[in-house]
């Protein structure tokens, strides 16, 4: 009896981001290796684990913590404003209500970002509010070479497009930012602008992940110079379907591994982002996989860890370090 298998998620850099060569660890005897260089790290949202997400307080203490990039969520205000916020709903972060495009940029640099910001036992930012900042405005809190990850969200994504590319055009901003977004769209929306630098559709890099961890081969490697970013982990169900019926499992996957590296290595300068590496075991995987970067939910602890590795750090065979 035939049947088939998809993948469906669980709930779950431009040429300077991730810039030089690939990170390709090196082979020594018996096909172990050794890392000589580790991966960069972004801070994801600004830095959500350090500090409310989103907002000029984590992009400083990130900066200040060594991030190495920054990946910010974008969203258009009422008036059109490209500003800085990542749910539907203003509630789920912060002392307001609606969605971001019910309000202009000035009414939510008012809105206390931080209201739902918990750091132990305590909300620290509920005395001490911060805002929610335009995206101009976070271009300037960073250093003038810091990488940018643009994570466009919210629907159309046309006039959103247009916004961005306004303040990235005013803001002479093209060179250090590149845009990612988990809607297809905005892969198309920005195509008709030949400075962007687009990672591709997240449905492309699941795909290619998907068929090689299922034993079809790397058909259809990405081309040079192409960025990807997928979680190192992920929360998966795998349906299984029949004539009568469907099976369903759920598991949790590893979705990078020396299999899908080298198939995304096929091509020259290939840039690998790995989501949600945020302790000291999956750090040292991704750079003896050889990833580029990192997307940490807190730099001040992933900084730490890359403080802590010792150069060259020495690898398995399964892209682990030795003893894991």
């Amino acid at each position: 009896m035939l049947s088939s298998v998809r993948l469906t998620a669980g709930s779950a850099i431009a040429g300077l981001v991730l810039a030089g060569c690939s990170l390709t660890p090196l082979k020594t005897g018996n096909a172990a290796t050794q890392v000589s260089a580790l991966p960069a790290i972004i801070a994801h949202r600004g830095g959500t684990g350090d500090a409310p997400e989103n907002t000029l307080e984590a992009i400083r203490l990130s900066v200040e913590h060594h991030a190495d990039a920054m990946w910010l969520t974008v969203q258009l205000s009422k008036d059109g404003v490209p500003v800085l916020y990542r749910p539907g709903d203003l509630s789920a972060l912060t002392d307001s209500t609606g969605p971001v495009s019910a309000h202009t940029a000035a009414e939510l640099a008012r809105v206390n970002a931080g209201w739902t910001f918990r750091r132990a036992q305590t909300y620290p930012y509920r005395d001490h509010p911060v805002g929610i900042p335009t995206l101009r405005d976070a271009l300037r809190a960073m250093p003038a070479g810091m990488p940018v990850i643009l994570d466009m969200k919210a629907l159309p994504a046309g006039p959103q497009t247009q916004a961005v590319a306004r303040v990235l055009d005013e803001e002479n901003a093209w060179r250090r930012v590149s845009i990612y977004s988990t809607e297809a769209a905005y892969q198309q929306s920005f195509a008709a602008y030949p400075q962007a630098r687009l990672f591709e559709s997240r449905d492309a890099t699941r795909g290619r992940l998907a068929r090689v961890l299922f034993n079809q081969g790397c058909v259809d490697a990405p081309a040079e110079h192409a960025m990807s970013a997928f979680e190192l982990h992920r929360a998966l169900t795998v349906v299984e379907q029949f004539m009568l019926g469907e099976g369903r499992s759920d598991v949790q996957a590893t979705l990078w591994t020396p299999a899908t590296v080298a198939c995304f290595r096929q091509k020259p300068d290939v840039r690998i982002v790995a989501i949600a590496v945020n302790n000291a075991d999956d750090y040292r995987r991704a750079a003896c996989l050889g990833i580029d970067a990192v997307l940490a939910d807190s730099p001040t602890k992933m900084a730490a860890v890359r403080g802590g590795i010792a150069l060259p750090l020495q690898c398995g065979r399964a892209g682990t370090t030795d003893g894991q």
